[in-house]
């Protein structure tokens, strides 16, 4: 039973890596940076992702975004505020995306006129480090609040991020945080990889965020 149970879930890693494989292409041929963000519950996600999305529609670039949840459209509807083409995927109790999931909430949308693609990944920090949706770059977040140790309970999915944001910032003092301890955490776990501070409530850090962004699409001859 063990044994066809680990065939059954590296047969379905296996599909999710060949169809992620064909969405990578399909962004790159289009020219969208698509962005997969992941974290926690409770981290901020929605509400660093909704920042993130006005600021780049004010700035002039086509951008939208798929967001992940088990029940609910809540998200959807608040991202939404934003401008910015969104649409909701209800995993019906699954606790991550799959890349089949990703083609199929993009029919009818025109990648061409977009420059980034965001996907808010479920909150979880466990299963969806496994599985690839095609995404140009992985965002881990990690919240003021949470603990410093996070990185260190959760390795997989912090080794498997391209860029750490710890989030929550204006937080900071009242929940004691440690940044030192933080950021040496991360660096055990996932060595070089680059980590950016900031606060979607006040503002702080949301521009090098955005200009990060600017860059890392520029850097792939987006």
């Amino acid at each position: 039973m063990t044994s066809r149970t680990l065939d059954i879930h590296q047969g379905l890693l296996d599909k999710n890596e060949r169809l992620a494989q064909d969405l990578r292409r399909r962004f790159e041929t289009a020219g969208v940076y698509g962005v997969n963000l992941v974290s926690s519950p409770g981290t901020g996600k929605t509400t660093f992702l909704e920042r993130t999305l006005s600021m780049l529609v004010e700035a002039g670039f086509g951008v939208a975004a798929l967001v992940g949840d088990l029940a609910t459209e809540n998200d959807a509807r608040r991202l939404a505020r934003s401008g910015a083409p969104v649409r909701q995927i209800v995993t019906a109790g699954m606790c991550h995306l799959e890349a089949q999931m990703i083609a199929s909430h993009l029919e009818g949308w025109d990648l061409a006129t977009l420059d980034f693609l965001f996907i808010e990944n479920v909150g979880n920090l466990v299963c969806p480090s496994n599985y690839d949706l095609g995404e140009a770059m992985r965002v881990v977040l990690l919240s003021v609040t949470e603990g410093e140790d996070k990185p260190l309970k959760y390795p997989p999915m912090f080794n498997s991020a391209n860029l750490a944001v710890i989030t929550k910032l204006d937080l900071a003092v009242a929940a004691e945080f440690n940044r030192a301890e933080a950021h040496a955490n991360i660096q055990a776990v996932c060595p070089g990889v680059p980590i950016l501070e900031t606060s979607a409530k006040t503002g702080q850090g949301m521009k090098e965020w955005l200009d990060f962004l600017v860059n890392q699409r520029k850097n792939q001859g987006l």
